[in-house]
């Protein structure tokens, strides 16, 4: 089955790829529904992608799978380019090669390595005509044209009127793929879904569609219901570690998630810690102001509470009674029985981790980081990790 790898290419890109869709797919192309890459493309697509988040991730995977073009999970023009593995490997080639100065990171600024790399990829697009790896021309192999593979995929020559690369090239949708860094509008519709509708108040509301069912009950008599209005009572607490060098990278990402929940939610609290939480948090930025975490653990059950650090400490920080780093920290009891009672009171609870999920096996303080994972479900900030933590956040247990 020559499309088995690109399956798998397209789970390991993140889309929901189950047995029903892979025995849909090839039934399809049985029936001769893809005669060429192009066609190919449109139909792998309506088999295997539902929700246009996941579209973005799909044209890459196939850009990727039979193109060999490794694009980037990022925007032209998002500066989030210069920490994806697809530009430093670039980087690392083109000073290789000779096309870039040696000491390229020092004489050229990064927006002029960004533009050297984007232009690098349109070329490639432009240029491409098949690939070495996966697309043949002659030969065998079942991706090509003027081959001898029987079953196969034409690629050139007759066929199709609008090249799939074009498309891919375009990046439409990598502004709603879940893997894309967080901004304040995709935010924003990220934390929307999270409520908590009850009836509260006066029954002051026409319910108009229990009120013409009890009319007809009465044979035509008027007999209006009212109902009380739904009120958004959902709690949530923030609490943030803004303490430390390495929480530094991410300020700009706090800021933003701090100001949208403030936004959102009428009734949020904010409480700060550095590096992880001991017996109090604190009221104020600068930690001056302490707050009991045993008056914090009386809120009710169903508040939402949303921890954001990097988890990254030395282990005794986490492990040791009175490991704290900060001066005034004496507490008795290791940082993690506490945190193990933040999760049994509040069952509605998820750690935030700014750094990127695909790092946090190589992060530095990756023990304690696992070791947080126990405790807490963890999502990293981007857009569907917000989306994930939004949902076990709204779940009812």
């Amino acid at each position: 089955m020559p499309f088995t790898q690109f399956v798998y290419r397209l789970r390991d890109y993140g889309l929901p790829v189950s047995m029903t869709d892979t025995l849909d797919f090839y039934r399809g192309l049985e029936k001769g529904l893809a005669a060429d890459l192009e066609s190919l493309f449109v139909f792998a697509r309506l088999s295997f992608v539902r929700r246009v988040d996941e579209m973005d991730a799909f044209e890459r995977a196939f850009a990727f799978h039979f193109h060999g073009i490794d694009l980037p999970r990022v925007a032209e023009g998002d500066w989030e380019l210069l920490n994806t593995k697809q530009f430093r490997q670039w980087l690392r080639q083109a000073m290789q090669r000779g096309e870039l100065p040696a000491n390229a990171t020092w004489t050229l600024s990064p927006e002029e390595l960004m533009k050297k790399f984007w232009e690098r990829v349109r070329e490639q697009m432009e240029a491409h005509q098949g690939g070495s790896k996966w697309i043949g021309k002659g030969g065998n192999s079942p991706f090509g044209h003027s081959g001898n593979a029987t079953g196969g995929v034409r690629f050139g020559g007759p066929g199709g009127n609008r090249s799939a690369l074009k498309v891919i090239g375009e990046r439409r949708y990598v502004n709603y793929s879940a893997q894309t860094s967080l901004r304040g509008e995709n935010l924003r519709q990220a934390l929307a879904s999270l409520k908590n509708l009850v009836p509260a108040g006066p029954r002051d509301q026409l319910d108009l569609d229990a009120t013409i069912d009890q009319c007809a009950r009465n044979g035509g008599e008027i007999d209006l219901v009212f109902k009380r209005d739904l009120l958004d009572r959902i709690e949530v607490v923030l609490l943030i570690d803004n303490g430390g060098a390495s929480m530094l990278p991410w300020v700009s990402l706090t800021r933003l998630l701090f100001s949208k929940i403030q936004d959102r939610f009428r009734k949020a609290d904010t409480y700060f810690f550095h590096n992880t939480i001991y017996g109090q948090v604190y009221r104020d930025a600068i930690r001056m102001h302490p707050l009991p975490l045993a008056q914090l653990l009386r809120r009710k059950p169903e508040t939402r509470v949303l921890i954001l650090g990097d988890a990254s400490m030395a282990p005794d920080e986490l492990m040791a009674p009175r490991g704290g780093i900060d001066w005034q920290a004496e507490d008795a009891e290791p940082s993690v029985t506490w945190l193990e009672r933040i999760r049994a009171r509040f069952d509605h609870s998820v750690w935030l981790n700014p750094i990127p999920k695909e790092n946090w096996g190589e992060a530095y303080g990756r023990w304690t980081l696992e070791r947080v994972r126990r405790i807490f479900p963890m999502e990293d900030l981007t857009l569907g990790g917000i989306r994930k933590a939004v949902d076990l956040l709204g779940k009812k247990r």
